[in-house]
């Protein structure tokens, strides 16, 4: 007997496992189409959802890269006018400035005329009065040197009428005593 309960617990038990395995395997079976049908039902959902989201996500960038294309075009077009209306000012800047360079050149030019001319003028002027001084100093020589002839002529004059006879003074009278 012994050995018989070695087999009889665990089949008694396998029976028990068997009734309740497949009494349950039914429900089980239906548990998990419905599972199945519940998970191919948010797969599609989420499917729907993805391709939704997809579409905006879509829309969104080609919305978003028709603003993008506007505002570098708006950008460009910007950067294009500013660029132009700096070189209009630069022009009429280097026009502005190549008259004013024009007009100073014409009154350098002039100056410079009027300066060498007053400069010839200060150095005729100079010539001039080193020649009126020249010849103030020859007129002093001259006079010097015709003082200095009647000094000469003056003393050997006197020098003569010393030694003449007739420009001799008498002597004195005698004294009377």
């Amino acid at each position: 007997m012994k050995k018989w309960m070695y087999v009889l617990g665990p089949g008694i038990m396998l029976a028990v496992f068997l009734f309740f395995y497949l009494s349950s395997r039914a429900e089980t079976e239906a548990r998990m189409k419905a599972e199945q049908i519940q998970k191919a039902q948010l797969a599609k959902e989420a499917d729907e959802k993805k391709a939704i989201a997809e579409k905006k996500a879509q829309e969104d960038a080609e919305r978003r890269n028709v603003e993008r294309a506007e505002a570098e075009r708006k950008a460009a077009q910007d950067k294009q006018d500013k660029y132009e209306a700096d070189m209009r000012r630069i022009q009429a800047d280097t026009d502005k400035f190549n008259a004013e360079v024009e007009k100073y050149s014409n009154e350098v030019s002039e100056l410079t005329i009027e300066l060498d001319s007053l400069h010839k003028q200060k150095d005729a002027l100079t010539r001039e009065g080193f020649d009126f001084a020249k010849r103030v100093e020859l007129a002093q020589v001259v006079r010097q040197n015709a003082e200095l002839e009647i000094q000469r002529m003056v003393q050997m004059i006197a020098n003569r009428a010393d030694q003449s006879m007739m420009t001799k003074m008498p002597p004195p009278p005698p004294k009377e005593s």
